[in-house]
């Protein structure tokens, strides 16, 4: 642990304050490097340095994704922090990152009604003498929006690769979802009162025969509808999946997080259903 009174203990003094999901507002510039001979982006075709590859582009601020636990840790120790470029989304794009369909977004809550969002796939590393000179705008402002935002990082990062064989298997039951999670009635009700959907694979993946058990996983003020119930809704979502190859049976549930056990929840992985695969058809 560094001395508190080493020489930079004003840049620690300065970030104690900070944390993860938090901003900086304002002209910024994000920094990466390109081939100059095959420039793949905007940016790098505008200001690619034809020497060293390096490009610039300006942003509208920068999210703060480094853990909080790691960002009030004294420079000495820790002298880095991951930040990513604040982005803004067009409506249709809001909406569809606000329903998780575009992992490489992720929400911050303060900043919601200007649709601005951390660009996950574009990321750089700062020393915190940086970010101890930019005012401090707070990204989260309760334990759930820190939370969310959280889960937003992860997801990015440990999504499963499914294998091919079992994203074709699933294609009618995504097609299904995307289709009707937007819609007014009973059935697009109920996809929305899902907080996520997790699926496991016994023995395994890998395994020459395989059985399917899917865990639809609804909030815990959800439960009945005045029209279609659960218990038709999950047999129409499992008929969608019709076993075939390896895949020799597929089941599935609806709980909440308190009738999921510890196990099944470990053992089993969350589905994506808007970004399975991004294969070439």
């Amino acid at each position: 642990m560094a001395s508190p009174d080493h020489p930079h203990a004003d840049i620690d003094r300065r970030l104690e304050e900070w944390r993860q999901g938090d901003c900086v507002r304002g002209e910024h510039w994000f920094l990466s490097r390109a081939a100059p001979d095959r420039p793949l982006t905007t940016q790098s075709q505008e200001g690619c340095d034809p020497e060293t590859g390096n490009t610039e582009g300006e942003v509208p601020g920068f999210v703060v994704l480094t853990q909080t636990c790691d960002l009030v840790r004294s420079c000495v120790n820790r002298p880095y922090v991951e930040i990513a470029p604040l982005d803004v989304l067009s409506e249709g794009a809001w909406r569809s990152a606000q329903r998780g369909r575009q992992p490489r977004f992720a929400i911050v809550p303060a900043l919601a009604e200007e649709r601005l969002v951390a660009d996950l796939d574009r990321v750089m590393t700062v020393e915190k003498a940086v970010v101890a000179r930019w005012e401090r705008v707070q990204g989260c402002r309760d334990d759930d929006e820190v939370r969310a935002f959280a889960r937003a990082l992860a997801r990015k990062r440990s999504r499963t690769a499914f294998p091919d064989d079992f994203v074709d298997l699933l294609k009618p039951l995504q097609q299904r979802i995307v289709e009707k999670h937007d819609k007014q009635s009973d059935e697009g009700r109920a996809l929305r009162s899902l907080r996520e959907i997790r699926v496991r694979a016994a023995p395994s993946w890998d395994a020459g025969e395989v059985e399917i058990l899917f865990f639809f996983i609804r909030e815990d003020e959800h439960w009945d509808f005045e029209g279609i119930p659960w218990v038709d809704l999950l047999e129409a979502w499992l008929g969608r999946v019709v076993p075939t190859g390896r895949y020799k049976t597929v089941d599935g549930l609806v709980q909440t997080l308190d009738e999921l056990t510890a196990r099944d929840y470990v053992e089993s992985d969350l589905l994506d259903l808007g970004f399975l695969s991004e294969r070439p058809e």
